[in-house]
């Protein structure tokens, strides 16, 4: 499983002409899943990104939570986090989980965050999707199987 974290002043999801979704400060989170990620790695992966301190305090540390700024999340699916690039010029994507597969844990993924936070936004599993941001800093944070230890403990 690999979340690409980016912290941003808005964001939104645009298809065929129309948005579809849209938050002002919080995480745009780009999802991308393999056939061997399950429930329990996606629980890790949302633990961890509810826990980030990455935003600013009063003093200009990254020291606060989502929750802390009341910020909100706009979850978008994306299989292309899985590219092989290792041979040639046009990436692989054997890696990525099978799209049933990967719906279902999506739709988990989306599931989970609504029960935590207020405000959770979706773009379209599947669909050829704008996405627009304003990245806050820039800061962006990868979440994936080098980084994020397979048992997470805090």
């Amino acid at each position: 499983m690999r979340f690409l974290i980016q912290r941003v002043l808005d964001a939104s999801v645009e298809i065929e002409g129309r948005t579809v979704a849209q938050i002002g400060k919080g995480y745009l989170v780009l999802i991308g899943c393999t056939g061997t990620d399950t429930k329990e790695t996606a629980d890790l992966y949302i633990r961890k990104l509810l826990g980030l301190r990455i935003f600013e305090d009063e003093a200009g540390k990254t020291n606060l939570s989502l929750k802390d700024v009341g910020g909100s999340l706009l979850l978008v699916s994306q299989f292309t986090l899985y590219a092989d690039c290792r041979k040639g010029n046009r990436p692989g994507f054997s890696n990525a989980g099978d799209p049933a597969h990967a719906r279902m844990l999506y739709d988990y993924i989306v599931s989970e965050c609504t029960r935590q936070v207020p405000v959770v936004k979706t773009g379209q599993f599947g669909a050829d999707m704008k996405v627009h941001l304003t990245n806050d800093g820039p800061f962006t944070i990868l979440l994936d199987e080098h980084i994020l230890p397979a048992r997470l403990s805090g």
